[in-house]
């Protein structure tokens, strides 16, 4: 729900790669959210997944991108919105307009997702598809370059390159950072998951609008590391790991703060 002119300019300037975190990153939060929800989002989230995990279900929303069936969903995967905003003028471009029929953006397809799953005359099948979804979308709107500048992209129209190889800002943040260390999903949820009980209270309480900005704002030094040396070498993990670290937890423990209330009887 963000502004026409802003809106038009994301449709038109959709990223190339929209694949934030990858299988092993998306799994990651999955797996960490599994680990902080409560008895009845367990119980519920188990009865709609039926065989399924949250973890294997992480990954369908990108799966499902090369079917014409489910083209409409690609703008939801992120928001890209124009570079210097304070917090006051993000929420703004945010909720200048009323709320969609349809998600075009990160944004409002997170606040439908809710809202469907939430939804008691909703199928099954509407719903888990909205569980899958909302999922997915949480890990992503943690991937700072998913809510990148408008104008490049989300970093997809700068080039850099990454350890000898030809890449885009965007894809080293999708792939590249978060495979860096070598884990398994597993590994990297049991790794990462040691949030205080004082940050994952606040972390949960936290709304839509403070994720996506603090996405945004960590933009900043990450387009300045792109100006000052694209080409990224051994120093850009240790520069920038610990920032990928905390959103993928961050991303875990909010989406079990999210199902746990979806689901709280």
């Amino acid at each position: 729900m963000f502004s026409k002119s802003v809106a038009t300019l994301a449709l038109l300037c959709a990223p190339f790669s929209v694949l934030a975190w990858g299988v092993v990153g998306h799994r990651a939060v999955a797996r960490i959210a599994e680990n902080h929800l409560s008895a009845a989002a367990k119980r519920e989230t188990a009865r709609l997944l039926g065989q399924e995990t949250l973890p294997l279900v992480s990954t369908w929303p990108d799966e499902i991108r090369s079917d014409p069936q489910y083209s409409s969903t690609g703008p939801w995967h992120y928001l890209n919105v124009a570079s210097g905003l304070d917090f006051p003028a993000f929420v703004r471009q945010l909720t200048a307009t009323p709320a969609p029929a349809t998600p075009t953006d990160a944004y409002t397809a997170l606040l439908q997702v809710q809202r469907d799953l939430k939804d008691a005359s909703k199928t099954p099948q509407e719903r888990l598809f909205a569980l899958k979804f909302l999922v997915h979308l949480v890990g992503d709107v943690h991937q700072p370059l998913h809510v990148g500048h408008a104008e490049d992209r989300g970093g997809n129209s700068i080039v850099v390159s990454w350890r000898g190889r030809d890449t885009n800002l965007h894809s080293i943040w999708d792939g590249d950072l978060v495979e860096y260390p070598g884990f398994t999903y597993s590994e990297m949820a049991a790794t990462y998951d040691h949030a205080t009980p004082a940050q994952i209270k606040q972390w949960q309480k936290d709304d839509v609008t403070t994720w996506l900005f603090e996405s945004y704002q960590h933009c900043t030094p990450i387009y300045a590391a792109a100006t000052a040396t694209p080409k990224f070498d051994y120093h850009f993990y240790p520069a920038f790991g610990p920032t990928a670290q905390q959103q993928i937890l961050k991303a875990g423990i909010r989406l079990a703060g999210v199902l746990n209330e979806v689901f709280k009887k």
